[in-house]
């Protein structure tokens, strides 16, 4: 008898590698650092980390290396009480690495490899399909590949699972199918943009850009707009709301759009009732939360660190 889960995550595990310099080097130079760290990243395993610190009962289905990083990472998810169950380790990719150099005044360049992520296909989708069928959310990205996401998502839709696809990072070419099977679609204003052709500058023009994307074919669009908040466009009433956020001094904020989905996916699951900007604003506080503390999946909140009314 399969586990029921009530957030299932098909997606992508990163480690990153994160050195931190006065400026970047040039080609074929050797400069100091002054701090290094490791730290665990990938959009899929920071939305289920996020959903999992809200009380989520989750499991990841994913593909790492058979390496020193595959294995910190399947002790990670253990760590934040996620399943591994369907967390496959392979000999023939490399677990997804990120090496970021972030200078002193806050720039970074990133080489991604996404290595094992890219190697996670219909096999394993068909092993954890108990899993993803009778969860009650499914949540997908596109760090992995768009085929497998879609497949994912198509096989929650026909088992009438809630679906939220996150189409980062965002490809100009997105398969119409993705917003078909996708109860919530949401994007930031870049993806928005690259989705669109349609530039996102204000809250008007979010409004109008999630109008556009719900005319493909989506239940309902969200587009989150940073400390704006978020804009949620549902096919129901196609009058878009803003939904506004608190202002918070913000430390770092990596991550704050997976810290959002993670939530929005545990509240789809928990309190299925609940209307759709209603959800959002409390994803919206969530993420509030993460900004305010430096790293990834080390800022997302715990149950015990929200307010009881965001329960």
């Amino acid at each position: 008898m399969a586990e029921d889960f009530s957030v299932v995550v098909v997606g992508s595990c990163m480690t990153d590698l994160v050195s931190q310099a006065p400026r970047f080097p040039k080609a074929g130079e050797t400069i100091h650092g002054h701090r290094f760290f490791i730290g665990f990243g990938g959009k899929g395993a920071n939305q289920c980390v996020q959903a999992a610190r809200m009380g989520a009962k989750t499991a990841m289905v994913c593909k790492v290396g058979r390496d020193v990083f595959g294995n910190d990472y399947i002790q990670n998810f253990k760590n934040n009480g996620i399943s591994t169950a369907y967390v496959e380790q392979t000999e023939k990719a490399a677990t997804g690495a990120a090496s970021i150099i972030v200078n002193d005044t806050g720039e970074n360049a990133i080489v991604i490899v996404a290595g094992a992520n890219l190697l996670l296909g219909q096999e394993e989708l068909q092993r954890a399909q108990s899993a993803i069928i009778n969860a009650k959310v499914l949540v997908c990205q596109l760090e992995i590949s768009p085929d497998a996401s879609l497949q994912a998502l198509k096989m929650a839709r026909e088992n009438h699972v809630k679906t939220i696809f996150n189409p980062a990072p965002a490809i100009a070419y997105l398969d119409s199918d993705f917003y078909k099977a996708s109860d919530v679609f949401c994007c930031n204003e870049s993806e928005a943009e690259m989705l669109t052709g349609l530039s996102v500058t204000s809250v008007e023009d979010a409004c109008q850009v999630g109008l556009e994307l719900l005319n493909k074919g989506c239940a309902s669009v969200i587009v989150t707009l940073g400390s704006q908040g978020c804009v949620v466009c549902q096919s129901t009433n196609k009058t878009p709301k803003h939904i506004p956020t608190i202002e918070v001094t913000a430390a770092d904020t990596t991550g704050a759009g997976d810290s959002f989905i993670g939530a929005l996916a545990f509240y789809m699951a928990h309190y299925p009732a609940m209307p759709m900007e209603e959800m959002a604003r409390r994803a919206n506080l969530v993420a509030a939360v993460s900004v305010q503390t430096v790293g990834t999946q080390t800022s997302f909140p715990f149950r015990k660190d929200l307010p009881t009314e965001l329960f």
